[in-house]
């Protein structure tokens, strides 16, 4: 839409000479102010600024019958652009951090946890790993060379009790794993990879490091660390606001 026709739709949807506006238009270059406010998804806001020209009778008469938008109305029906009505780039900051139109971030992790997940599983499946077995074998690797008890396994992998007593049983069944009793607690066990379980660890460990490069391969390459500093900062609140906060792993 040109800017004169924008000026027209704001003396007929508003009845006034200025006001704040969002638009999702860079190109657009009538404004007051020295400098658009770019925000996020090249959304800006303008102080838009009315030329002094005098309305034309008919849309005098236009305006006249458009009633007013009440102040608890939202954005949206104002008249102007918003995300929906764009290719949905635009997220003003006026909307609710859970609305349709922006980017919310559970709905995100879902969806990139789902894909990621069977995806890995696809690939890795004539291993005869799953990803679950993948994280234990890798977090063993990298632990303490003596073994991991299940309890610090539970913490470091952000699991629960149950799941992870299965999910060993499962891997000490095919010779995954081993169980040894811990010198200091006789009522734990410490747990390490045996042999079969280091190889295929390896070999899974390929496959993975290639989704991964394949999967952030999508961002520019000096942005990828950056990006992973602030997921492990969202991974980190997200375990303090569990109540389990990365404190209570205590190495043994």
């Amino acid at each position: 839409m040109s800017t004169q026709n924008w000026s027209s739709a704001l003396r007929k949807f508003t009845g006034k000479s200025r006001c704040i506006a969002y638009f999702c238009f860079p190109d657009l270059k009538h404004y007051s102010t020295s400098e658009p406010d770019r925000q996020q998804n090249n959304t800006y806001t303008y102080d838009m600024a009315v030329p002094a020209t005098p309305m034309p009778d008919e849309m005098k008469n236009d305006s006249a019958e458009v009633s007013q938008p009440s102040t608890n109305e939202a954005q949206s029906d104002s008249g102007l652009p918003t995300a929906s009505d764009s290719a949905g780039s635009c997220e003003p900051a006026h909307l609710p951090i859970d609305a349709p139109e922006r980017r919310r971030l559970p709905p995100l992790l879902r969806r990139c946890w789902f894909n990621l997940n069977q995806t890995f599983r696809r690939r890795i499946a004539y291993i005869g790993v799953t990803p679950d077995q993948f994280t234990v074998m890798r977090t063993l690797t990298e632990g303490n060379p003596k073994g991991l008890t299940q309890r610090e396994l539970t913490d470091l992998m952000s699991s629960d009790p149950n799941t992870m007593a299965s999910l060993l049983e499962r891997m000490e069944d095919v010779g995954l794993i081993e169980r040894k009793q811990h010198e200091k607690d006789r009522r734990a066990y410490r747990i390490r990879l045996k042999p079969i379980g280091r190889r295929k660890y390896d070999e899974v460990r390929e496959i993975a490091v290639a989704l991964q490069t394949e999967i952030l391969a999508v961002l520019p390459a000096e942005k990828r660390e950056e990006f992973l500093e602030h997921l492990a900062l969202v991974a980190d609140s997200c375990r303090v606001a569990a109540g389990t906060p990365s404190s209570r792993i205590v190495k043994t």
